[in-house]
């Protein structure tokens, strides 16, 4: 079968999964005071992490019009599958969804599957890779639609950020909390509802804050032997790898992969934030 997965910028490829044709990125637009950034391949992200410490403004996204992703529908492959933002954090989804209609509109059906990750950035890729995998084992479009449902329905989101600026610049926590957590050096330790954001707990210290988050997402579920791990980092490597060792410490999983985040994920997760998808 002939196929395309294309996905917004939160869709965080590797720089190998970059250079994959079946992969393509419709990039959202990103706004800090007055400068206004495309998040694609020249996106910079120690200069966009720079510019939002230096402006009071809160950064802002803008998601991809529905004629962008009805041009990328219009290709020779058969089989489009598409994974967007949760519908909770932007509104990729829903353009990607009026695209398709007026994709068809113009040219007919075609098999283009929009999916909402109810996640990003780590959540967005670990979809994109289970459903590769399906379109290489040659499964009908159908079948692998229902599977993508189910796979994203079970998959588990958590992240813990460095930074509550930006959160505080969405008006997401007063100021007075926002000085405590600061003082306090208190990370919190989110999660993903079915693309809900929820705190789950918190900890003192961003190396507390990992660990408990592996503990929680480790005891979220039966089994993590079958599980793909997928591990976003917002300029911080190192902090990725030490993840990676607690939660094989805790349980294995099939596979880990590493990434870093584009600029959607960066405007989320912010300097030193971690997501985690399996």
């Amino acid at each position: 079968m002939t196929y395309k997965i294309i996905g917004d910028s939160c869709l965080d490829l590797t720089e190998k999964l970059k250079k994959d044709s079946h992969f393509q990125m419709i990039p959202l637009t990103l706004q800090v005071g007055q400068t206004t950034i495309v998040d694609d391949e020249n996106f910079n992200q120690k200069e966009f992490i720079q510019l939002m410490k230096n402006s009071p403004d809160c950064p802002k996204t803008a998601c991809p019009s529905p004629e962008s992703f009805k041009d990328a529908y219009t290709c020779p492959e058969e089989n489009i599958f598409v994974i967007c933002l949760s519908e909770h954090l932007s509104g990729s989804y829903n353009s990607a969804v009026l695209g398709k209609s007026l994709y068809e509109e113009e040219h007919g059906k075609k098999n283009i599957c929009v999916l909402s990750s109810h996640s990003a950035s780590a959540g967005e890729l670990n979809l994109a890779l289970y459903i590769r995998d399906l379109c290489e084992q040659g499964l009908p479009f159908a079948e692998i639609e229902k599977r993508a449902a189910a796979y994203r329905d079970d998959m588990k989101t958590y992240f813990v950020l460095e930074s509550l600026d930006n959160l505080r610049k969405n008006g997401r926590l007063s100021g007075l909390q926002a000085f405590f957590a600061t003082t306090l050096n208190i990370k919190p330790i989110m999660a993903g509802d079915r693309g809900v954001i929820v705190k789950i707990d918190q900890a003192r210290g961003i190396s507390k804050a990992l660990q408990r988050m592996c503990d929680h997402a480790v005891q979220s579920v039966a089994d993590t032997k079958d599980r793909v791990l997928v591990i976003a980092h917002c300029n911080c490597p190192s902090r990725a790898m030490l993840v990676k060792d607690e939660m094989e410490k805790r349980g294995g999983f099939k596979e880990v992969i590493v990434t870093e985040t584009a600029g959607v994920a960066t405007v989320y997760a912010n300097d030193g934030g971690i997501v985690i998808a399996f």
